[in-house]
């Protein structure tokens, strides 16, 4: 019942107009990877068993989907045609309601081997659309109205790439977030989300950089934590002030930042493994660190307790006030793509497109199954009105990418 007050008041704060039962942005509802309790969820599926549809995706992209009102929503990017794109599916039968072309031609060419033209989430307040593409060497921040039709554009910053870019936007009452670091000097902005207009943006260290912002209430208030360029920095979401920065990130992380209330928690991989958790209340004590590489997957905190997936493959468990570690066990290998956690049971999706699903207490690590969808996934799944949502790929004969809607 706690946790259920938790859940709504986080909603009310951050989009008044959504709904219950929806997904609507980068790690959920309350931006930290939990979903509403009490979903009633498939332990096991296939590609024959428990999938309610499965629909083509066109292009590639390691977005993540939402689910908004009657769509499921995804950021893609066609190289053949040179679009990137938002795409919206029906949430009750997976068939495409509309596609709305975001940048025509100049898609970014360089960066990693593995990085996509659409890594970015969209993300919703239930009213509007917003996303983030790297094109013609900058960083644009598009609107839509949930038809698809474009409301406003903005540049945020160029953009010198080094790996890619996949940062998305955040949404904090009339504001709308967006991290662009990079090693020409990044920005950290803030938008109306209205109209698009700049409120509020500070520059950053000329370090490459991959996090999404993080709202957090923490120490009392509501902060935009950000991580990376060896710094920890803390922001008033509605005017830029910077509450604190601390040194000790590593240069290079992807995850975004959580709390317990008192404290963040974050992780890096390169040019160090590592995890900390940092006092939130400006004081500048890290609280405690250690070498477990969380780089790309995201955390989750709950009752006192931080749960992390690790680049490698290993499910860990520390107390958040002291980093002892509870337990750690294998659950798979190579992951991108953050957990997502349902009451006590954590779903969390490989780059070989397998969802494992394991319950996490304090007290133990109870694998309970291994689910293949495709063979290759970069992203992380939705769960809402006791259904799953997942972004894979099937490798041959061709790549052709799906979202999968699972639920019994």
């Amino acid at each position: 019942m706690i946790l259920f007050a938790r859940y709504l008041s986080f909603v009310l704060i951050v989009s008044p107009s959504l709904l219950a039962g929806d997904w609507p942005a980068w790690r959920g509802p309350t931006g930290d990877g939990h979903a509403a309790p009490g979903q009633k969820l498939p332990l096991k599926w296939s590609e024959t068993e428990n999938v309610v549809w499965r629909a083509g995706v066109r292009g590639r992209g390691h977005g993540s989907p939402i689910v908004v009102g009657d769509q499921v929503l995804l950021a893609t990017a066609d190289v053949e045609t040179e679009e990137q794109l938002v795409l919206s599916f029906d949430r009750a039968t997976g068939k495409v309601r509309w596609e709305t072309v975001v940048h025509q031609g100049n898609l970014n060419t360089k960066g990693h081997k593995i990085s996509s033209q659409a890594s970015s989430d969209v993300v919703s307040d239930g009213e509007r659309l917003y996303v983030n593409f790297l094109n013609n060497g900058a960083v644009f921040t598009t609107a839509l109205d949930l038809n698809g039709k474009r409301l406003w554009q903005q540049r945020i910053c160029d953009f010198q790439v080094h790996q890619g870019f996949g940062s998305s936007p955040v949404i904090y009452q009339n504001i709308v977030l967006v991290a662009a670091d990079h090693r020409g000097g990044g920005k950290m902005t803030g938008l109306n989300k209205a109209s698009g207009e700049i409120v509020w943006q500070q520059s950053r260290p000329p370090v490459a950089n991959y996090a999404s912002p993080g709202i957090v209430k923490a120490a009392g208030r509501v902060q935009v934590v950000l991580a990376g360029c060896n710094k920890v920095e803390s922001f008033d979401p509605l005017t830029g002030n910077k509450f604190w920065s601390i040194d000790g990130s590593t240069e290079e992380t992807v995850v975004t930042a959580v709390s317990d209330g008192s404290r963040v928690f974050l992780g890096g991989g390169y040019p160090k493994r590592h995890t900390m958790a940092v006092e939130a209340d400006g004081s500048g004590k890290i609280a405690w660190e250690n070498v477990t590489q969380t780089y790309v997957p995201s955390m989750i905190v709950k009752n006192g307790h931080v749960f992390a997936v690790g680049d490698a493959g290993r499910a860990v468990c520390w107390e958040s006030t002291t980093g002892r570690e509870l337990w750690n066990e294998k659950v798979d290998r190579e992951f991108y793509g953050s957990p997502v956690m349902a009451d006590s049971r954590i779903y969390v999706t490989s780059k070989m497109g397998v969802t494992s699903v394991f319950e996490a207490t304090p007290e133990k690590f109870s694998l309970i199954s291994q689910n293949a969808l495709g063979e290759e996934s970069f992203s992380t799944p939705a769960i809402c009105d006791n259904r799953i949502y997942l972004r894979s790929a099937k490798t041959s004969p061709t790549r052709q990418e799906y979202l999968w809607c699972v639920g019994e």
